[in-house]
Parts: structure tokens; sequence; C-alpha cells
């Protein structure tokens, strides 16, 4: 568990500061998603342990994509800028969010990247959170859909021994099936325990390495694609030059000088350290 935010854990952190947290957190994610949902950008928080393939599906994806969707992302690591490189790398412009110690992003990191990204553009935005299959399920981005990568190579209990992830996915991309022939697992099983967690179950099964499902995925996306704004209206990024003028609509503006750590209400929560960086290449695919 993180040492900021102790992620449900009253011993880590006492419950009504944790309660502050997690408002102020909410508040944050409304004012994202009142954004993606005005720019008619579908924002999806992809979550998975470390090593369970969200990086290499989000590269498969941008593949098959090409000519149908226009994507971008930000991608969250407790030290590295790696996966926001490879996304680049593959065509999915990205930038990457630097967490230290904190085992999950939060609204207000995700607001803050958005600066870095031209997302008012996207038809989807990948918020590609940090590995771990507990502290995401927390909290709120602002996002319109919960997805979970789940390996099969994680064995076929990963949805029972984490009910709270599994509750909140709208989808479970289950991946690297391609690996099924080498191993004893049984996909029916993890079929069985996601109809016990999920509301409405509901899994597609792709292979980075093949190409399989990845378009099944691709008319998923589609599907939930909120409508498009009418022309002009789009309005500009979140863009914090040397004016810090916001293109958010809301009449404000942040005329001061000060570094990018700041939200509007200029608070900031104890233990996060982020940076976001643009990348223009660079490659470390993994199969």
């Amino acid at each position: 568990m993180c040492s900021d935010c102790g992620c449900g854990d009253p011993d880590v952190v006492p419950l009504e500061v944790q309660e502050r947290i997690l408002s102020d957190n909410d508040r944050t994610a409304a004012h994202n998603r009142a954004h993606f949902v005005e720019a008619g950008v579908l924002a999806i928080n992809l979550m998975g342990s470390p090593g369970a393939g969200k990086t290499a599906v989000l590269e498969a994806t941008a593949r098959a994509a090409a000519g149908r969707l226009h994507l971008g992302a930000v991608s969250g690591d407790l030290a590295t800028d790696n996966d926001a490189r490879r996304l680049t790398a593959a065509g999915v412009p990205s930038a990457s969010i630097t967490t230290g110690s904190a085992c999950h992003l939060d609204a207000r990191l995700v607001h803050h990247a958005l600066h870095d990204v031209a997302w008012r553009e996207l038809d989807v935005f990948f918020i590609e959170n940090v590995g771990n299959l507990v502290c995401p399920a927390v909290y709120d981005l602002g996002q319109a859909f919960n997805v979970v990568a789940l390996s099969v190579t994680e064995g076929e209990d990963k949805p029972i021994k984490y009910p709270v992830m599994f509750r909140k996915a709208d989808l479970v991309l289950l991946t690297k099936v391609d690996l099924l022939p080498y191993l004893g697992v049984s996909v029916a099983a993890i079929e069985d325990g996601l109809a016990r967690v999920m509301p409405e179950p509901r899994m597609i099964q792709v292979s980075a390495r093949t190409g399989e499902g990845i378009d099944a995925w691709l008319r998923w996306l589609e599907e939930r694609r909120p409508p498009r704004p009418a022309a002009g209206a789009r309005g500009h990024d979140h863009d914090h030059g040397h004016g810090h003028g916001h293109g958010h609509g809301h009449g404000h503006d942040h005329g001061h000088d000060h570094d990018h750590d700041h939200d509007h209400d200029h608070r900031r929560e104890p233990g996060h350290h982020h940076h976001h960086h643009h990348h223009a290449g660079g490659h470390d695919h993994d199969g």
C-alpha cells in the first residue's frame, strides 16, 4: 500500500484524511470527465498487474487502429518513462507520469498530464495506470470506462482474489492467449471467477503477438465513443505556457509565476512526485 493515501488502510492514513483525499480526487475527476465528454473523447482507464501486457496491447491496438481511430495516452509508472516511449514509438502520442512511491494514478496527476498531450484531437485517450491490481481501483480519474488487462500467466484465481478491481471493471482483456497451449490454465475457470465478481461480466481474449481479439477490442471501443462535438466546438488544449491561460471555458487563469505542480485549488497530496515528458521515439518491445 502506498504511504500517501493508504488505499483503504486506516492504519496508514486516518479515515477522515482518506475521505478528504478521495473527495478532492472525485472533484478533479468530475472536471476531467466534463472535458472528455465536451470534446467527444473516449477516456479509458487501463489497469492490470505489472507484466499483464497493458503496453503491448496498446501497441497492437495502435497497429490495428491505423486509419480507424486516433489514439493517445498517458502512462503511469513508479520510476521510468519506458511505457510512454514504447507507445509513442508505436504511433500513440503519449506522456509519462512518474509517481515515485505512489502505486496508482489519481485525477490530479491525469489532469496535469493533459497539458502534454493534444488530447482534444483524439478519438480514444488511454490512461495506462500503474501496474497494480489493488490501489488503482479506488481512484476515479474521469474515465468513461474501466478496462482490466489480465494475463493468462497470472493464473485462474485473480478475479476472486482481487474482487474490487474486477467489480469496477467494464471489460476484461484476457491477454497473452497465444500462450494457452503451453499453460495448464482454464479460460472457463477465469470466466467463472469474473461472473462471480463483475456486475456485467465481459471478457475479450487477445494476443498482442498474433493480433487475436484486437479487432473485437477495437469494435468495443468504437461502439462506446461519445458523440463528436459540432465543428469548432472542441476548444483548445490544456496549455500552461507562459501566459498560463486555461482553455477550459470557465473563465479562470493562472497569471502568476509558478511551476506545473498545481491544481485548481492549489492543494497537493503528500507523497506524490510526478513528471511529464514528451517522447519522440525509442522502443523496448516485449511479446
